[in-house]
């Protein structure tokens, strides 16, 4: 597989919707449009914008076009000087999983985090999506942490 990892562009949006809204409903949610048409406009401000927090990348194969994304988010830290990145979205086209790909997108931002100065790179997964867990396990163990989200109530 021929493959290419680098910065999003607008062209891409067609399979980076594709891409995301198959990753939502892999987390068992239904996408909405106005979220995904709010995080396509933070990705391209990004794109545009370095200082922006909102960034993208993509695996690019040269004969099936975009086939995974990660999508990521640089912010400050309390415990850290320099930004920390938070891969918030990973997802690969089922079909090609267990090529590398994930790793590759993975390798790319590990290597940005370096050459950009980030104190880290960290990501959540659920506890049962074992196959990307053993990607990740390749990179570093598991953290401690546990994590609890409220949700705010609807209006």
């Amino acid at each position: 597989m021929a493959l290419t990892i680098r910065k999003i562009e607008a062209r891409d949006e067609p399979r980076w919707r594709t891409l995301f809204d198959s990753y939502t409903r892999f987390y068992e949610r239904e996408p909405v449009e106005a979220i995904t048409l709010h995080a396509w406009v933070r990705i391209m401000e990004g794109a545009r914008d370095p200082a922006k927090p909102v960034h993208a990348i993509v695996a690019d194969d040269a004969e099936r076009g975009v086939i995974g994304i990660a999508n990521y988010i640089l912010h400050d830290n309390m415990s850290a000087l320099a930004p920390v990145c938070y891969l918030q979205d990973l997802f690969v086209e089922p079909g090609l999983r267990a090529h590398g790909v994930g790793e590759q997108l993975i390798d790319w931002l590990v290597a940005e985090m370096q050459s950009q100065g980030w104190a880290r790179l960290y990501w959540n997964t659920k506890e049962n999506n074992y196959r990307a867990r053993g990607l990740y396990d390749k990179y570093t163990p598991r953290d401690p942490f546990v994590r609890y989200v409220i949700p705010r109530k609807a209006d």
